[in-house]
Order: structure tokens, then C-alpha cells, then sequence
């Protein structure tokens, strides 16, 4: 299990993406426009006042039932571990145990 601080830190930035990603896409549009390049040092400049977490880069993908974010496999949400377990226990559908 994931230290608690760890996820909430992580449900921060979820929620910083989600409230700056229209001015954060307002401003690269802004920027991608063909510019002289001291006009593109200014928008480089609010585009750095935005905080640095509300970057969508700044995310972890986590397990979403113990919170680890190492070997999260992204088509479950789940980390290895839990992923094993409950495979095992069927409680995954369409996956199964490896034979040949």
C-alpha cells in the first residue's frame, strides 16, 4: 500500500491538470502561431507562471486499489502484485493463467 501522502500529492495534480488545461492550451496555440521571437519569450513567460504540477507529464499512473505506482499495468489499473491475485481468483475477465 502506497504511503497516504503519496496519493493524495497525486490527486492534486490530477485536479491542477484538469483546472489549467484550457489556458495551458490557450497559450501553446498562442505560441505555435508564426511569432517574432522576443513576442514568443513573453508567452514562454506565462507559460511559466502556471504551475509546475499542472503539467500533465507531472502524473503517475497508480494501482487504483493499493496506490503503488511502480508496475502499474495501464489496461487494469492495476500494479503487478494485485493484477497476479486477482487473476488468480477470476475476478479479471478474459484473463487467464499461461500454459503451454
Amino acid at each position: 500500500m502506497a504511503k497516504k501522502n503519496m496519493i493524495e500529492r497525486e490527486e492534486k495534480r490530477n485536479k491542477l491538470v484538469q483546472k489549467y488545461h484550457k489556458k495551458r492550451k490557450e497559450i501553446k496555440d498562442k505560441l505555435n502561431n508564426n511569432l517574432t521571437f522576443t513576442e514568443q519569450l513573453e508567452i514562454q513567460k506565462e507559460l511559466q507562471k502556471l504551475p509546475k504540477n499542472s503539467t500533465p507529464c507531472r502524473r503517475r499512473n497508480r494501482c487504483w486499489k493499493t496506490g503503488r505506482s511502480v508496475d502499474s499495468y495501464k489496461d487494469f489499473g492495476l500494479s503487478r502484485h494485485v493484477l497476479r491475485e486477482m487473476s488468480h481468483n477470476c475476478l479479471l475477465p478474459g484473463v487467464r493463467k499461461a500454459s503451454w
